[in-house]
């Protein structure tokens, strides 16, 4: 089997860039192997992983529940983070750039840690959903702090039309001055969905203009589903 350094490294980046600059997200098929989804559903109950357990239906988020990873977090989780970031990096920047904004972001994952650090931010954020029948999330963005990555990752645990129906992953665009636009995505068991936090850049007739994007998961018809979230910023609490 091949490392996770191995299965990013060997993925088609300046594509996957592309398609992150042009439309503020990418599928990136089967990054995890079916053991691997498996071992961290049947770890959701293990209290010693995670930090903080949230009920979404109490904070009017959806229905069904999320767990934060504690520090120091799986190695599977760690490499994920490292290795994606130094990729996506580059399309951060280029955003910061196109939309004049001051903000850039370093090169490696560790120099992100330090600038959250520098803030307060010190707590992981990444974490895994569980979703029954009836189960959706609102759509949100994942911010933590005054720190914050414009892309995220969710990796899909469950196989759709398999293990559950419905709950497609849903990312909308407020497009200035029109109505938003939806985008409905439906990863595979083991699939990589990166995707923008906040907003994008897009070219207009008059430049580059901003994007905000939001993420959300609809209702299922029927089943379990589990997908576990990596945002590359750490968050206040």
């Amino acid at each position: 089997m091949k490392t996770i350094k191995e299965r990013i490294t060997e993925q088609n980046w300046p594509e996957i860039n592309k398609a992150l600059h042009d439309n503020g997200f990418a599928i990136i098929r089967k990054i995890l192997y079916k053991h691997e989804c498996e071992q961290l559903i049947a770890e959701y109950d293990a209290d010693d992983t995670y930090r903080k357990t949230i009920n979404m239906e109490r904070y009017r988020f959806g229905s069904g529940e999320y767990k934060y990873f504690r520090y120091p977090l799986p190695h599977i989780i760690t490499s994920l983070r490292e290795n994606v970031y130094q990729h996506i990096a580059p399309v951060a920047n280029q955003w910061m750039q196109e939309l004049g904004i001051d903000t850039r972001f370093p090169p490696t994952h560790a120099a992100m840690k330090q600038l959250c650090e520098e803030k307060g931010q010190t707590k992981p954020t990444v974490l895994i959903l569980k979703y029954g029948e009836g189960g959706f999330n609102t759509l949100h963005q994942d911010l933590y702090g005054e720190v914050f990555f414009p892309m995220q990752m969710v990796f899909m645990l469950n196989e759709p039309d398999e293990d559950f129906t419905g709950g497609e992953f849903v990312i909308t665009e407020q497009i200035p001055r029109a109505q938003s636009k939806a985008n409905v995505l439906k990863p595979a068991l083991g699939d990589m969905v990166i995707f923008t936090t906040n907003f994008r850049a897009a070219k207009g007739s008059r430049g580059y203009y901003r994007v905000n994007m939001k993420h959300g998961v609809s209702p299922l018809h029927s089943g379990r589903r589990h997908s576990m979230g990596i945002i590359f910023h750490d968050g206040l609490s």
